[in-house]
């Protein structure tokens, strides 16, 4: 963004961050907004445990500085910072209750980061940012690089470090983090932790702007019901597919796993046991920030089930009207027939419709027929010549199925099984392949047939030319019915 005059001037005149530093109640907001939600990583809060919890803290600020530097009370102080002018918090209604709740505002979190930021801090680590520079910078250099001898290469790379690291390791020598070191990276997970959850709660505000924009769209619509919902479902998939819904998903499938929250449970254990992270006396909670972070992405994703929700009660609610005005009309017709039944009119006074279909079938039609009968004239028909060869018309083959069924029941009358071969032997193919092929289609027709893989049987037979044919196939075996 460009900072330039027109564009701060702007910024301080609307944005809620900027009001809440020009205020003159600002150290009492930013305190106990911080205390309150941000300390305990508090999504949300009942009116009255908010107004219960400001009042003990307006009792304690009238007594330092006076009753007259506070003269309101504190659920009008409350509901002046939910204000649309101020936008300090967020006051809404959870589904099923009638009370309303609280929380903060995107916009909130951040002037109160950036106040925490001003604080002086007694350590200022640089060696693990330095680090999770150069981290970042490998990965995505790795992760954009398409030639595989090079990824191959880095690869060998990483993998001959580790095999000397761990040489170095099984030879005694074992590097460890220095006091200072710890620190370092400890103090910028803290950072990273707290920021991570005030992102969840801009992008929590993002898809509830979202809902909010549904729900004044579908109060004011009045077209059809599938193109609401395309142009709603668009909207909805064009935040899912922005870089910060996918790098949501993907976070959030990471964290659901229960490997990584047993792991990271581990870890959590392990670094803040360490005596250089007890000095610095870290939060009780940072031992299950992880579960606050669950905590936090199940607030956002219920915030997309409310969406479902809202485009559910949509499609309900015009079904209902629909199935309403059918029965609305279904009522004015009988109304207007118990009118009529005791003294009818005369005549035609109501046009119907055809009260059947009318079923046209295409082989119902009549076929053609010529509109003028031919005339044939009595001609003596000539012989004449015609170069075609009438041959093929009397080449035909024709396989009796029957006849070669016949020879099968025949051959079992006397024996339980016999193989393809020796049926063949007994009765020689006149026709050649194609009454062979006829043997393999009944072997596959009959009842009990038997197929002898591992075997194989030669059979010859002679065609119309004298020429000897022989084909080679497994044993084919027919079974008498038991």
């Amino acid at each position: 963004m460009n900072l330039n005059y027109t564009t701060l001037d702007l910024l301080r005149r609307n944005h809620p961050a900027w009001r809440l530093l020009r205020s003159d109640y600002a150290p009492l907001v930013a305190s106990f907004l911080h205390r309150v939600f941000i300390v305990p990583n508090v999504r949300e809060m009942a009116r009255a445990d908010l107004a219960e919890a400001l009042e003990d803290e307006l009792f304690a600020l009238r007594e330092q500085d006076g009753p007259e530097s506070f003269p309101r009370s504190a659920s009008a102080y409350l509901n002046d910072w939910a204000d649309n002018d101020k936008g300090w918090l967020r006051k809404f209604y959870p589904p099923g209750s009638d009370e309303p709740h609280f929380d903060l505002t995107p916009s909130t979190e951040k002037a109160i980061a950036w106040l925490e930021s001003l604080t002086a801090r007694a350590f200022i680590g640089t060696e693990s940012r330095l680090l999770t520079l150069f981290e970042l910078l490998r990965q995505m250099s790795e992760g954009s690089e398409t030639d595989p001898q090079a990824r191959i290469a880095d690869l060998h790379k990483r993998r001959d470090e580790i095999d000397a690291e761990i040489a170095r390791i099984l030879a005694g020598d074992i590097p460890m983090l220095d006091d200072t070191a710890l620190k370092d990276r400890f103090q910028q997970f803290l950072q990273l932790a707290r920021e991570l959850l005030t992102d969840f709660r801009e992008v929590e505000h993002n898809f509830r702007t979202l809902d909010r924009k549904v729900r004044e769209r579908i109060a004011l619509w009045d077209g059809a019901k599938g193109a609401l919902l395309e142009e709603i479902m668009g909207e909805r998939d064009a935040i899912a597919d922005s870089d910060q819904g996918k790098s949501f998903r993907a976070f959030w499938d990471f964290l659901m796993s229960q490997t990584r929250q047993e792991e990271l449970t581990q870890l959590l254990e392990q670094v803040l046991a360490l005596p250089p992270v007890v000095e610095m006396q870290p939060e009780p909670r940072l031992h299950r920030v992880h579960y606050d972070w669950l905590e936090a992405g199940e607030n956002t994703q219920r915030t997309v089930a409310r969406l479902s929700q809202q485009l559910r009660r949509f499609l309900d609610d015009q079904a209902w009207l629909e199935n309403r005005r059918i029965m609305d009309i279904l009522h004015t017709l009988e109304g207007r027939v118990l009118a009529v039944r005791e003294a009818p009119p005369t005549g035609a006074f109501m046009p119907l419709a055809d009260t059947t279909a009318g079923i046209e079938l295409p082989m119902e039609r009549p076929l053609y027929r010529p509109p003028v009968k031919p005339l044939i004239a009595d001609v003596e028909l000539e012989e004449g010549d015609a170069e075609v060869d009438a041959a093929v018309l009397y080449a035909q083959v024709v396989i009796d199925r029957a006849e070669l069924s016949r020879h099968i029941r025949q051959s079992l009358q006397a024996r339980a099984q016999i193989s393809l071969g020796e049926l063949v032997s007994a009765h020689p193919l006149r026709q050649g392949l194609a009454e062979l092929v006829t043997y393999l289609q009944l072997a596959s027709d009959w009842p009990h047939t038997v197929v002898d893989e591992e075997t194989l049987d030669t059979i010859e037979w002679q065609t119309q030319d004298g020429v000897s044919r022989r084909a080679r196939l497994p044993r084919v075996i027919f079974v008498r019915k038991i």
